[in-house]
Formats: C-alpha cells, structure tokens, sequence
C-alpha cells in the first residue's frame, strides 16, 4: 500500500510541474518533502540533449518502485512468514 502511495504522490507530482501552484500550500509541501527522496537519484540520468532537456525521474523512480514491488517483496514476505509460522 506504501508503494501504491509513493507512485501516485509521484504521478501527482509530475502534474503540479505543469500548473503555477504555490509551493508554501502544506499539502503540496508534503508531496515534494515526501517524493524528492525517490527522484533526486533518477534525476543524474540525462536522456536528449541541447535545449530539450525532460526530466524522466518520474518514470525511473515509479518503475523502480514497481520492481521493488514485484521482485524484492514477495521473497522477504516468504522469508517473514516461513519464521513466524
């Protein structure tokens, strides 16, 4: 469910990114405090060049989190539930 969250405050973030929004607003505050962690990494990767620079940290980190998802946690819920079971 965290990571569910963590994709959808990101997929929300890219939005605000298009639309003047005040960044003092608490929740959108909360937003960026909460997804800069995931992005700034992604953000050293550079794809295009010259003056069109997008940012496509967005779709690094959701897919980061989708593998995380899909490969790191169904082998440490195993693990958890064969020890305490």
């Amino acid at each position: 469910m965290v990571i569910m969250i963590l994709q959808w405050a990101i997929v929300i973030r890219a939005f605000l990114s298009w639309i003047p929004h005040s960044p003092s607003n608490p929740l959108i505050r909360i937003i960026y405090d909460t997804t800069e962690p995931l992005l700034k990494p992604f953000r050293r990767i550079r794809l295009g060049g010259g003056a069109m620079m997008v940012d496509f940290s967005p779709i690094f980190a959701i897919l980061a989190l989708i593998l995380v998802r899909s490969l790191v946690l169904p082998p440490v819920f195993n693990l958890l539930a064969r020890l305490f079971i």
